[in-house]
Formats: structure tokens, C-alpha cells, sequence
């Protein structure tokens, strides 16, 4: 049996006033997705452990099968993973967002969704500068990088998610904790430095007279120290399998899952990524893997953006380019593929950030009965055969049909 897991980050939402008290989902044109939900099993899913900050590193561990409160470690470390950063055991990891900061506020958490090339020259500018034996800057893709502080103390430190919190002062939301933690200044000095130095780069400069967000603060968040995960094969005896993905968190949660990497070209982790190249490549994958975690950004983005019209427009994508040719794919291979299709967590266009509420899901199993869902939505699963799933319940059923 193979497995494929259609991940679309962020998409489920709040009702939204305008759209007549309806979810993006609700509102938006998807009809392969609902014929895959009539051939399904449906359900919603508790993806973030409630001692545990509503992520995308927690929740999709767990879609994957991990208890994300026993493994997990910090952001960072999954997106170094996925760098083939070598890591010692003293090395604090850290996510670090090239940000845009405005009149002391964060306006966005992506530096206007910077392209990756200027990314890299910005972050090689940092560690050149600000840079030392115990502070070093990793690149990584567009706004997300990775911060490593040696012999770092992670003791109380508490470094808020940007994306958490748009539009709010910079000083109410700087790293804090115990004030013996040494760490805790080197992260604030790293913050207001690199304002000057970003601001004055040639890259800023440049997306400042195009009419761009520049680019000009790092934020530092989410650390951890080396983690010690055992492999999807040693869990679950999964033969073999791979992530497809623009985000280096999901290839960092892959690789140390035991998962090869599929990279496709144009795939940007926004509206405009390569969603028909997304579904070939996961298709194709299918030939070779048992298990294929094919993972889409855009629906978060565009949560994370406030961005109601887009977050509808990369559902329907979502649907056409990647659901459509599935189920192209699924009737030459009925009874050897299993689907199953869900968000992460909601990312709400009014909120703009994670929230920790249950997500909906189907799974499509050869030769099990669907339920009497027909819409695939936020509400209409409540009514599904599955019901409340909890956490590495959903691993279970996709692999087994079971969630025991």
C-alpha cells in the first residue's frame, strides 16, 4: 500500500462576515476536492499538544506520526537539519526571520516575502559583520534562515514567533527570561545591530527604490538543541518515503524522519509556487516511495498576509493543479493508494497567525466505505465517520485504518 498526504499549511479558517459568515474553504471552488471527500472518510484532528505553541514544527511532526511533546526540540533544529548543518551538543539553534521593522513596529514577519537570492547576501552580510566564533548565521530559503549561538542557554528563554505578532512594538516583544541567562542580551544586541546594517544594504536600498519592504531586522526565535528522534521506519516499519516541500522546516522534519528530499523547480512556498510541478513530482514519487508527504505554503501565507481573496484563490489551486491530477493518478491505482488531505493548523486571514483549534480531515482507503460527508470543510467533518482524532492517531489510521 502506498500513502500520499496532500498537507495544504494553514488553510482552515474562522467564518469570515463578509463571506456570508463562511471559511475560505466554504466559499472557494473545489470540486476534485470534494469528489476525493465523497470517496472518503472524514474527521478532525488535534495537531498541537496544548502544552506546545500552535507551530507548523509541532503540527507536522505530529501529522507525521511523532509525539511532538516528546520530541520535539525547537524550530531551529529541523530547519538545520534540512541545511545539513552539522550541529554539537552545546549548539543553541535558532529559526531567524529576516523581518521588515517600520516606525519600531514589526510589519511583516517575511521582509516583504524577500527572494532568496537577496536572502542569502543579506545573511552573508550578518555573519560577516555581526558574526563571531560563538555567534554564526546560516542562509536558508527566502525570509527563513537559521541562527546558531554556541554554548547558548536555553534555560527560561522565551523569543516570540513574528508572525504571531504583526503590527506590535518591537520592545514588547523582545526575547526575555531569566535576566542570568547571558543569552538573552546577545539576542537583543543581535536585533537592534542588524537593523543599521540591513537597512544600508545595497539589496535594501535597491527594494526601497523599487517600492519593495526592505528587509532590515532579524528575529531570532524558537530554540533548541540537537534533537533525538528515532526514524518513521523504526515507529512505524514505513519502507521508504520522501517529502516534497519549499519550506526547509518540512525537508529538516523529513530527513531526520528517515525521508529523502524532492525538491521542484518554481516551487516558492507562496501563491505563485509551482503547483502542477508539485503534483508530478509527488505522483512520480509514488513509483518509489511507500510514504509521500507532499506539502503546500501558500494557503498559510496568504493566512499569515490577511489575504481573504488569495487564501481562496490558492485553495482552488490547491484543487485544480494538485487534487485534480491525484485523482487522475488514484483511478489507474484504486487499489494501492491511500490519500489523505488536511491542513496543519487554521491560520485565520482576520487573526493572521496560528491558532491551536482541531483541523479538518479525509482520508480515501481502497476498499473502505466512505461516510456521508460530501463537502470537505471545517464543519461539515464534525460529521464524519472519524470523528475527534488526537494527535499520532491520524498516522495510525492513514497507514492502518485503525486507530488503535
Amino acid at each position: 500500500m502506498k500513502h500520499l498526504v496532500i498537507l495544504a499549511d494553514g488553510f482552515a479558517d474562522n467564518p469570515i462576515e463578509r463571506l456570508g459568515g463562511k471559511t475560505p474553504m466554504m466559499v472557494a471552488k473545489t470540486p476534485n476536492t470534494d469528489k476525493l471527500c465523497s470517496i472518503s472518510k472524514t474527521g478532525y484532528l488535534k495537531t498541537v499538544p496544548d502544552s506546545l505553541h500552535p507551530g507548523s514544527e509541532v503540527a507536522n511532526m505530529t501529522i507525521m506520526g511523532y509525539d511532538a511533546e516528546k520530541y520535539y526540540e525547537g524550530r531551529g533544529v529541523l530547519e538545520a537539519a534540512a541545511l545539513n548543518i552539522e550541529l554539537e551538543p552545546e549548539d543553541l539553534v535558532f529559526r531567524c526571520n529576516i523581518i521588515t521593522e517600520g516606525d519600531g513596529k514589526i510589519v511583516n514577519h517575511s521582509g516583504g516575502h524577500i527572494s532568496t537570492e537577496e536572502a542569502k547576501e543579506l545573511i552573508t552580510a550578518l555573519n560577516d559583520q555581526l558574526g563571531s566564533d560563538k555567534v554564526i548565521f546560516y542562509p536558508g530559503v527566502s525570509y527563513r534562515h537559521v541562527l546558531i549561538i554556541k554554548g547558548g542557554k536555553n534555560e527560561g528563554l522565551k523569543c516570540t514567533p513574528p508572525h504571531d505578532v504583526p503590527g506590535e512594538f518591537v520592545d514588547n516583544v523582545l526575547p526575555k527570561g531569566d535576566s542570568t541567562n547571558e543569552t538573552i542580551g546577545i539576542l537583543r544586541e543581535l536585533i537592534y545591530r542588524s537593523k543599521d546594517l540591513l537597512e544600508n544594504h545595497p539589496v535594501n536600498i535597491k527594494r526601497a527604490k523599487e517600492g519593495k519592504p526592505v528587509a532590515n531586522m532579524v528575529w531570532p526565535w524558537s530554540a533548541g538543541f540537537r534533537p533525538k528522534m528515532p526514524t518513521l521506519i523504526d515507529l512505524y516499519g514505513i519502507k521508504n518515503g520522501a517529502v516534497i516541500s519549499a519550506v526547509d522546516l518540512l525537508h529538516g522534519i523529513g530527513k531526520l524522519g528517515g525521508l529523502q528530499s524532492i525538491f521542484v523547480e518554481g516551487a516558492t512556498g507562496l501563491y505563485n509556487t509551482n503547483y502542477k510541478g508539485k503534483a508530478e513530482a509527488a505522483i512520480k514519487g509514488l513509483e518509489t516511495n511507500e510514504y509521500l508527504y507532499l506539502h503546500i505554503e501558500a494557503p498559510d501565507e496568504a493566512g499569515h498576509e490577511g489575504d481573504v481573496e488569495l487564501k481562496i484563490r490558492t485553495l482552488e489551486d490547491i484543487d485544480m493543479y494538485v487534487v485534480g491530477p491525484v485523482l487522475d493518478y488514484l483511478e489507474q491505482n484504486k487499489d494501492d493508494l491511500s490519500i489523505a488531505y488536511l491542513p496543519d493548523h487554521p491560520t485565520p486571514c482576520e487573526l493572521r497567525t496560528h491558532t491551536r483549534a482541531d483541523v479538518p480531515f479525509m482520508i480515501h482507503r481502497p476498499g473502505v466505505e466512505p461516510d456521508a460527508v460530501k463537502e470537505y470543510n471545517e464543519e461539515s467533518v464534525k460529521e464524519g465517520a472519524f470523528g475527534f482524532t488526537n494527535q499520532t492517531e491520524f498516522m495510525k489510521l492513514l497507514l492502518t485504518g485503525s486507530k488503535q
